[in-house]
């Protein structure tokens, strides 16, 4: 019998103060419904009942899920591939100006088919990469040369030796969430910096799709982050968020997706104005971008 996780606490905060604030279908996998639940304090959203982490890995079988697999399929594949070519050159120039290194010490977390390692790695880091699918792994390998590790390495690696770690929307898919964030404190050496890029549920196109939004994507992800929960995360194990960047791509792709699952169509022009939209006002604020990046340290 598949096992599933029932909170009756935040798994950030550990406030009891919950409530149900929507249910959401799993649109490219299982088109099971799952409740979404809010935490009053530090505003968390997390995917409840969701399967526990011996049970959840027949819901990341789809070729729909790019990053494991490294097809191109449709228009909204292809999409996804043609942002991420030109963004692997923006986050290895974040990383360098954050650290103030041109080469270090580096470990990527939920490395997919390894194109962000290989790209540190041709820039001169001394690089690992961590991924749990093993097709993805053997991919990495096959394109570009490079063993990645799986999940179980993460706890072996020499405490403070990191110059910098990053986690391309990975933590909301983590199980054991406050024993991993103390782990990459751990790993990372005094001046190092912890990169994690989440989608952002306070966002514009959020709002817009509501039960629909792509980036929602249960049971897969786990925590639906808000900029305070985050922050209430990082000070509950000892660390602060020193700068928020914005990922600019991230409102146009997920609402373009997010209108697929709405209409059962890609609708181009609306998704790329709400795209906008929500652009225009992180802009002002970027807190309210569709993905925020947090660079952290202790």
């Amino acid at each position: 019998m598949n096992g599933k996780i029932h909170y009756s606490t935040c798994p950030v905060c550990g406030s009891s103060e919950i409530s149900e604030v929507m249910t959401v279908k799993d649109h490219p996998v299982s088109g099971e419904v799952f409740t979404i639940v809010q935490c009053s304090s530090c505003t968390l959203r997390f995917t409840q009942d969701v399967p526990d982490a011996s049970s959840i890995s027949p819901y990341y079988r789809s070729e729909d899920y790019i990053s494991h697999t490294d097809q191109t399929k449709g228009l909204i594949g292809t999409l996804y591939k043609k942002v991420r070519s030109k963004t692997l050159t923006h986050k290895r120039r974040l990383i360098e100006k954050v650290t103030g290194l041109k080469k270090g010490n580096f470990l990527d977390i939920g490395s997919g088919t390894g194109a962000f390692v290989n790209e540190m790695k041709k820039s001169g880091w001394q690089v690992r990469g961590i991924e749990p699918d093993e097709g993805a792994r053997s991919l990495a390998k096959k394109l570009y040369g490079i063993e990645l590790d799986n999940e179980k390495k993460l706890f072996q690696i020499t405490e403070h030796s990191l110059d910098a770690i990053t986690l391309w929307h990975v933590l909301e898919h983590v199980h054991d969430l406050q024993s991993y964030v103390q782990q990459l404190k751990l790993l990372l050496k005094k001046n190092g910096k912890l990169f994690i890029a989440v989608p952002n549920y306070t966002s514009l196109d959020a709002s817009v799709y509501k039960e629909f939004w792509a980036a929602y994507d249960v049971p897969r992800h786990l925590y639906h982050f808000s900029p305070l929960s985050m922050q209430c995360l990082m000070e509950k194990n000892g660390m602060k968020i020193v700068q928020h960047k914005p990922m600019w791509y991230d409102g146009f792709y997920i609402s373009l997706l997010s209108s697929k699952y709405k209409t059962g169509k890609s609708r181009w022009i609306s998704s790329f104005f709400n795209g906008l939209r929500s652009d225009w006002k992180a802009m002002m604020n970027v807190k309210k971008c569709s993905s925020v990046i947090y660079v952290i340290s202790e």
